[in-house]
Protein backbone atom coordinates (compact mmCIF):
# COMPACT_ATOMS: atom_id res chain seq x y z
CA UNK A 1 0.00 0.00 0.00
CA UNK A 2 1.45 3.34 -0.90
CA UNK A 3 0.82 6.08 1.66
CA UNK A 4 -1.77 8.68 0.84
CA UNK A 5 -0.34 12.15 0.63
CA UNK A 6 -1.66 14.47 3.30
CA UNK A 7 -2.82 11.89 5.87
CA UNK A 8 -2.87 14.09 8.96
CA UNK A 9 -5.06 14.23 12.06
CA UNK A 10 -7.75 16.29 10.32
CA UNK A 11 -7.88 13.90 7.35
CA UNK A 12 -8.07 10.91 9.69
CA UNK A 13 -10.93 12.45 11.70
CA UNK A 14 -12.81 13.47 8.53
CA UNK A 15 -12.45 9.94 7.16
CA UNK A 16 -13.72 8.45 10.42
CA UNK A 17 -16.67 10.87 10.33
CA UNK A 18 -17.54 9.78 6.78
CA UNK A 19 -17.54 6.14 7.86
CA UNK A 20 -19.61 6.90 10.98
CA UNK A 21 -22.17 8.95 9.07
CA UNK A 22 -22.52 6.33 6.37
CA UNK A 23 -22.37 3.10 8.35
CA UNK A 24 -22.58 3.98 12.03
CA UNK A 25 -20.14 4.97 14.75
CA UNK A 26 -19.25 1.42 15.70
CA UNK A 27 -18.17 0.67 12.15
CA UNK A 28 -15.27 3.08 12.64
CA UNK A 29 -12.14 1.03 13.20
CA UNK A 30 -8.50 1.88 12.66
CA UNK A 31 -8.31 -0.77 9.95
CA UNK A 32 -11.28 0.68 8.12
CA UNK A 33 -9.97 4.25 8.35
CA UNK A 34 -6.54 3.14 7.13
CA UNK A 35 -8.07 1.23 4.21
CA UNK A 36 -10.11 4.25 3.18
CA UNK A 37 -6.98 6.43 3.35
CA UNK A 38 -4.95 3.79 1.49
CA UNK A 39 -2.39 3.53 4.28
CA UNK A 40 -1.41 0.79 6.70
CA UNK A 41 -3.10 0.87 10.13
CA UNK A 42 0.18 1.38 12.05
CA UNK A 43 0.66 4.66 10.12
CA UNK A 44 -2.35 6.08 11.96
CA UNK A 45 -0.37 5.96 15.20
CA UNK A 46 1.79 8.80 13.87
CA UNK A 47 -1.26 11.01 14.46
CA UNK A 48 -3.49 9.31 17.05
CA UNK A 49 -3.01 7.02 20.01
CA UNK A 50 -5.49 4.34 19.01
CA UNK A 51 -9.25 4.07 18.53
CA UNK A 52 -9.88 5.65 21.92
CA UNK A 53 -8.12 8.84 20.79
CA UNK A 54 -9.88 8.79 17.42
CA UNK A 55 -13.27 8.65 19.15
CA UNK A 56 -12.19 11.48 21.44
CA UNK A 57 -11.21 13.60 18.45
CA UNK A 58 -14.50 12.79 16.71
CA UNK A 59 -16.47 13.85 19.80
CA UNK A 60 -14.62 17.15 20.04
CA UNK A 61 -14.98 17.80 16.33
CA UNK A 62 -18.69 16.92 16.43
CA UNK A 63 -19.39 19.22 19.38
CA UNK A 64 -17.60 22.10 17.64
CA UNK A 65 -19.54 21.47 14.42
CA UNK A 66 -22.86 21.31 16.26
CA UNK A 67 -22.04 24.55 18.07
CA UNK A 68 -21.18 26.22 14.75
CA UNK A 69 -24.48 25.03 13.24
CA UNK A 70 -26.45 26.48 16.17
CA UNK A 71 -24.62 29.81 15.96
CA UNK A 72 -25.20 30.02 12.22
CA UNK A 73 -28.89 29.19 12.58
CA UNK A 74 -29.38 32.02 15.04
CA UNK A 75 -27.07 34.55 13.36
CA UNK A 76 -29.61 36.57 11.39
CA UNK A 77 -32.77 35.90 13.37
CA UNK A 78 -34.36 38.99 14.89
CA UNK A 79 -37.29 37.52 16.85
CA UNK A 80 -36.72 35.39 19.96
CA UNK A 81 -39.23 32.62 19.23
CA UNK A 82 -38.07 32.41 15.63
CA UNK A 83 -34.53 32.02 16.94
CA UNK A 84 -35.51 29.11 19.15
CA UNK A 85 -37.16 27.42 16.19
CA UNK A 86 -34.05 28.01 14.08
CA UNK A 87 -31.82 26.54 16.79
CA UNK A 88 -34.07 23.50 17.23
CA UNK A 89 -34.26 22.86 13.50
CA UNK A 90 -30.48 23.25 13.14
CA UNK A 91 -29.88 20.78 15.97
CA UNK A 92 -32.15 18.13 14.48
CA UNK A 93 -30.84 18.80 10.97
CA UNK A 94 -27.27 18.30 12.21
CA UNK A 95 -28.25 14.92 13.65
CA UNK A 96 -29.96 14.02 10.36
CA UNK A 97 -27.00 14.98 8.19
CA UNK A 98 -24.35 13.54 10.51
CA UNK A 99 -25.89 10.63 12.42
CA UNK A 100 -22.56 8.97 13.20
CA UNK A 101 -20.84 12.20 14.16
CA UNK A 102 -23.82 13.19 16.30
CA UNK A 103 -23.62 9.87 18.11
CA UNK A 104 -19.89 10.41 18.62
CA UNK A 105 -20.66 13.57 20.60
CA UNK A 106 -22.34 11.38 23.22
CA UNK A 107 -19.84 8.54 23.07
CA UNK A 108 -16.62 10.30 24.02
CA UNK A 109 -14.36 7.78 25.76
CA UNK A 110 -14.04 10.16 28.71
CA UNK A 111 -16.75 12.84 28.84
CA UNK A 112 -14.77 14.55 31.64
CA UNK A 113 -11.79 15.08 29.37
CA UNK A 114 -11.10 18.85 29.59
CA UNK A 115 -11.23 19.39 25.83
CA UNK A 116 -14.47 17.41 25.47
CA UNK A 117 -15.96 19.31 28.42
CA UNK A 118 -14.98 22.68 26.92
CA UNK A 119 -16.57 21.79 23.58
CA UNK A 120 -19.77 20.62 25.26
CA UNK A 121 -19.87 23.63 27.57
CA UNK A 122 -19.88 25.95 24.54
CA UNK A 123 -23.21 24.47 23.49
CA UNK A 124 -24.68 24.54 27.00
CA UNK A 125 -23.63 28.15 27.58
CA UNK A 126 -25.04 29.16 24.20
CA UNK A 127 -28.39 27.64 25.22
CA UNK A 128 -28.25 29.23 28.68
CA UNK A 129 -27.50 32.64 27.20
CA UNK A 130 -30.23 32.28 24.58
CA UNK A 131 -32.88 31.05 27.01
CA UNK A 132 -32.03 33.77 29.53
CA UNK A 133 -33.38 36.18 26.89
CA UNK A 134 -36.81 34.87 27.89
CA UNK A 135 -36.27 36.36 31.34
CA UNK A 136 -35.22 33.09 32.94
CA UNK A 137 -32.57 33.24 35.64
CA UNK A 138 -30.66 30.93 37.96
CA UNK A 139 -32.07 27.43 38.26
CA UNK A 140 -34.95 28.23 35.90
CA UNK A 141 -32.63 28.79 32.94
CA UNK A 142 -30.76 25.55 33.73
CA UNK A 143 -34.05 23.64 33.90
CA UNK A 144 -35.08 25.14 30.56
CA UNK A 145 -31.71 24.31 29.01
CA UNK A 146 -32.01 20.70 30.14
CA UNK A 147 -35.56 20.59 28.84
CA UNK A 148 -34.61 21.95 25.44
CA UNK A 149 -31.70 19.53 25.13
CA UNK A 150 -33.95 16.63 26.12
CA UNK A 151 -36.54 17.61 23.54
CA UNK A 152 -34.07 18.03 20.70
CA UNK A 153 -31.94 14.99 21.51
CA UNK A 154 -35.01 12.85 22.09
CA UNK A 155 -36.56 13.95 18.81
CA UNK A 156 -33.33 13.39 16.85
CA UNK A 157 -32.69 10.00 18.46
CA UNK A 158 -36.22 8.71 17.97
CA UNK A 159 -36.25 9.87 14.38
CA UNK A 160 -32.89 8.22 13.68
CA UNK A 161 -34.08 4.94 15.19
CA UNK A 162 -37.21 4.97 13.03
CA UNK A 163 -39.56 5.93 15.84
CA UNK A 164 -41.74 8.28 13.81
CA UNK A 165 -43.62 6.04 11.38
CA UNK A 166 -46.93 7.86 11.19
CA UNK A 167 -47.65 9.71 7.98
CA UNK A 168 -47.27 13.16 9.47
CA UNK A 169 -44.57 15.65 8.55
CA UNK A 170 -41.82 15.35 11.17
CA UNK A 171 -40.66 18.95 10.79
CA UNK A 172 -44.22 20.06 11.55
CA UNK A 173 -44.15 17.94 14.71
CA UNK A 174 -40.84 19.52 15.71
CA UNK A 175 -42.35 22.97 15.16
CA UNK A 176 -45.36 22.13 17.37
CA UNK A 177 -43.09 20.72 20.10
CA UNK A 178 -40.92 23.85 20.12
CA UNK A 179 -44.04 26.05 20.18
CA UNK A 180 -45.25 24.09 23.20
CA UNK A 181 -41.88 24.50 24.91
CA UNK A 182 -41.99 28.26 24.25
CA UNK A 183 -45.54 28.46 25.63
CA UNK A 184 -44.32 26.73 28.79
CA UNK A 185 -41.43 29.15 29.18
CA UNK A 186 -43.70 32.14 28.68
CA UNK A 187 -46.17 30.76 31.22
CA UNK A 188 -43.39 30.38 33.82
CA UNK A 189 -42.13 33.85 32.92
CA UNK A 190 -45.57 35.23 33.80
CA UNK A 191 -45.50 33.29 37.07
CA UNK A 192 -48.41 31.01 36.19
Amino acid sequence: MSPRIGADLNTIVQTAVEIADQDGLYEVTLTRVAQKLNIRPPSLYNHIDGLHELRRQMAIYGLHELYAALLEANANVKELDQGLHAIGEAYVDFARRHPGLYEATFQAPDPRDPEVERAGTEIVMFAVHFLSSYGLEGDEVIHATRGLRSILHGFASLEHKGGFRMHLERNESLHVIIDTFIAGIRKRERGE
